[in-house]
């Protein structure tokens, strides 16, 4: 094993003076508002009135981020610094005001004692920054409010990233999550030849808020047959006393260094190697709440749970607790430290790398400083040609598929398409004519689209997914998750964090615009007949549309144009949330391409091919929609009403842009309430089908002038294993119901279509009783098309 020298004697003197100042100023962001240099006593009025912070993972971090600094000048590195341990913020600003990213960024937050009051008092401090990593922090691309997302966002980070090592630290106790748990695969994902490099550094520091952590309890013996198996080389750090710490730790980063540098050089000079490699990792194991009080109260805090947060709780009230943190503080020689204006004495500033080398202010971590627009091809070259409303039969994620082939043509190292293992269940196959999936692992002579330099990923884990593609995003490149709707719901909290980041951002002009999260959701609720009930859950987009107007969108195309269009403007975007729902089965095919690109940017309009208003009249009722199948089921109505009642005007409204329904005082996609009342009117019946849970039309629409007429079908909760149409039926989405409605509804056929109704009550049973004896939809139902003398695909208003 290769020999790596020790840390001489007056670097390691350094490097412990430079995590003491970071140490300093934590503990003094948790504590302090005035006196940051302790040039007297501490008093009372020192102190914050709420203190609010976690120390106990936060000396780790420190002492993680001095030695990685070391490491980048040493090595003239491109790192990044990922905080698994998101509440261990105050290490995190501390560190990039020592290396002078964080007053460059604030300049109120100076270099100098000045500076460092206002760093301190800012802290977990009303108008000031939160307690953990988070947006405002520079460097930082993970969130802290919420853990279990830092090891696949670093691999994220680092794909397509050649020269980038992306510093992973993951917390014992975030190690316990599900999402983190599963993200150790990421190494299988990686190519030496052209990606990146994860280190992911464990830090033990063995417990929790109240309880031991698992990993902290595991034998070292454990540990290393741990990741042995996952496929890592663990590398163990190990102890309490600072000088020990910081040799093993130099000589162990060291020799991680060198592992990485072997496998790229190996793979980027095209020489074979005989086995995958096997990535190092670190295992750090310290106290929690190292070098802070051993004892409060006669009570353990350094290294025992109570050092997790605050371990001296009532510094303004108890004399003697308020001693106890100017003896701690005072512990790291503050003088020897910072001169006398409070700034970092120049022997020590010196360690910080210089520039965009600091990982506070590395483009890696503000990744609209790198972002590319995507080169995409013209839509025209994809479309379905439409020649007559409903006369043709297509898959629309099919047309999408071949569309993002051509991205990824376009794109070789600033696109990635993301999913659970469903790209050719989703009908996106066409990618494979031009790209693979990506493998590391052993190909076998019968697999198909396997490959290393494969761009689609693909992994059973809708949390990686999404965590690989948020750190591909926040580092400047572009990406697609596309996953079945029902099963959307499992990153819902990703999405929040993702959601809330992106909204902080917007107010932070030095953090440059990053590609939108874009989402394609398909094998939707309304085509699950053949899985049943536990994959047919519409309910993620009513999850959505709980964030902020400017961030989220959701569309619904109703067919492979505008499925093109809605996806080609998307992808366009960029500091949003996109989430698009689109049926992957064959159906039928509104309207041509110049027809979907009006409809679409218009975001919803009159289908007057449909209808039967003439020019000047008001209609008697709005059928209206959202969603392929919804969009099927209200044509297939208002073919029914046609032929039973061929006076009755009736207004067809398509929804392809869901946030248009709000006012443009909700939303920027809203309608002016003179636009709405146009195509809704102000006071007819509106029989509304949609695709997802009827509420959520509601709750968008409750301030428009018309909302007590609209009468809103969609899911109802009523699912299983059926046919197609029987799962619109089961849930009162279906045709006959939609034109019963309607009938019941129209005020001019009161009294006079009793009979109709009556019939159509018989056409719903007749459906239930042949279902169940044939296993299938009635023929009139399977066969039934848009009437094409009807239409002829022209454009929408």
């Amino acid at each position: 094993m290769t020999q790596y020298a020790s840390l001489p004697d007056d670097q390691l003197h350094l490097l412990d003076r430079y995590w003491r100042a970071a140490n300093y100023l934590s503990v003094g962001q948790i504590y302090l508002m005035d006196n940051p240099l302790l040039r007297e006593p501490l008093k009372p009025e020192h102190i914050k009135p709420r203190l609010l912070g976690h120390w106990g993972t936060t000396p780790g971090l420190n002492f993680i981020y001095a030695h990685l600094n070391r490491a980048i000048r040493q090595h003239d590195l491109d790192m990044i610094y990922i905080c698994g341990p998101g509440h261990g913020g105050p290490g995190m600003v501390a560190n990039t005001w020592l290396e002078g990213s964080y007053s460059e960024i604030y300049p109120q937050v100076s270099q100098d004692a000045q500076g460092m009051k206002t760093l301190f008092r800012q802290f977990s401090f009303p108008g000031g920054i939160p307690s953990h990593a988070a947006p405002e922090t520079p460097g930082s691309i993970n969130e802290g409010g919420e853990l279990g997302y830092s090891l696949s966002h670093a691999f994220g980070a680092v794909f397509d990233n050649p020269s980038l090592i992306a510093a992973c630290v993951i917390g014992d106790g975030e190690a316990e999550t599900g999402p983190l748990a599963s993200s150790w695969f990421g190494i299988k994902f990686l190519n030496a030849a052209r990606d990146g490099a994860v280190l992911p550094i464990l830090h033990l520091n063995g417990y929790k808020i109240a309880n031991p952590t698992i990993l902290g309890r595991s034998s070292d013996e454990d540990l290393l047959h741990l990741f042995r198996g996952y496929g890592y080389e663990p590398l163990i750090v190990s102890g309490h006393e600072p000088e020990k710490m910081h040799r093993q730790m130099a000589q162990t980063l060291e020799q991680a260094l060198e592992r990485i540098r072997h496998y790229q050089q190996q793979a980027r000079s095209g020489e074979a190697a005989e086995e995958l490699p096997r990535w190092p990792m670190i295992i750090m194991r310290s106290p929690k709440g190292w070098t802070g009080p051993q004892t409060v109260d006669s009570k353990k805090v350094e290294d025992f749970w109570r050092a997790h947060q605050v371990p001296v709780s009532s510094c303004r009230e108890d004399d003697g607790h308020r001693q106890i943190l100017e003896e701690w503080m005072r512990s790291y020689q503050p003088e020897d430290l910072f001169d006398e204006q409070g700034r970092l004495r120049p022997e020590l500033a010196a360690l910080a790398p210089e520039g965009d080398k600091r990982m506070g202010a590395t483009p890696w971590a503000n990744g609209g400083r790198l972002r590319r627009e995507l080169n995409t091809p013209a839509i025209a070259d994809y479309a379905v040609d439409v020649t007559s409303p409903g006369e043709t039969q297509a898959e629309s994620t099919a047309a999408l598929g071949a569309y993002l082939a051509g991205i990824f043509q376009r794109n070789r190292d600033n696109f990635r398409l993301f999913g659970p293992d469903e790209t050719a269940s989703n009908r996106l196959s066409k990618v494979f004519d031009v790209t693979s999936r990506t493998w590391q692992e052993p190909v076998k002579p019968y697999d198909e689209q396997l490959a290393a330099d494969g761009r689609v990923m693909e992994i059973l884990s809708e949390h990686q997914c999404q965590g690989w593609l948020e750190g591909y995003l926040l580092t400047g490149r572009h990406g697609l998750f596309n996953c079945y709707e029902a099963f959307i719901h499992i990153v819902d909290s990703m999405f929040n964090q993702h959601a809330k980041w992106l909204k902080v951002t917007r107010k932070l002009p030095w953090r440059e615009p990053i590609s939108s999260l874009n989402y394609l959701l398909s094998s939707h609720v309304w085509r699950q007949d053949h899985n049943g009930y536990s994959h047919q859950d519409p309910g993620f987009i009513d999850h959505v549309v709980n964030k902020k107007a400017d961030i989220v969108r959701v569309y619904l195309p109703p067919d492979a144009n505008t499925l093109l269009c809605v996806a080609d403007h998307c992808l366009k975007t960029w500091d949003r949330i996109n989430v698009i729902v689109a049926g992957k089965q064959p159906a039928p095919q509104w309207l041509n391409l110049e027809a979907a690109q009006q409809h679409c940017a218009a975001g919803m309009g009159i289908w007057h091919w449909a209808g039967t208003v003439a020019e000047g009249e008001e209609p008697d009722v709005v059928m209206a929609c959202a969603g392929d199948v919804p969009t099927m089921e209200t044509l297939a109505a208002v073919d029914l009403l046609r032929d039973y009642f061929p006076d009755l005007r009736i207004q067809v409204v398509n929804v392809v842009d869901l946030m248009a329904l709000q006012t443009a005082e909700q939303h920027p996609h809203g309608l002016s309430d003179e636009a709405f009342d146009a195509i809704f009117t102000a006071d007819k019946p509106v029989i509304f089908a949609f695709h997802g849970y009827p509420s959520l039309i509601h709750r968008l629409t409750y301030p428009r002038n018309n909302h007590g007429n609209f009468h809103v079908r969609g899911f109802m909760e009523e699912g299983t294993t059926t046919t197609p149409f029987d799962m619109t039926v089961m849930n009162e989405l279906d045709r006959f119901h939609l034109a019963q409605e309607a009938i019941v509804r129209t005020s001019s056929l009161q009294g006079r279509a009793d009979a109709v109704l009556d019939e159509l009550a018989e056409k719903i049973a007749e459906h239930h009783r042949y279902v169940r004896e044939h296993g299938e939809d009635l023929p009139e139902v399977r066969g039934w098309k848009w009437p094409s003398a009807q239409g002829d695909g022209g454009a929408p208003e």
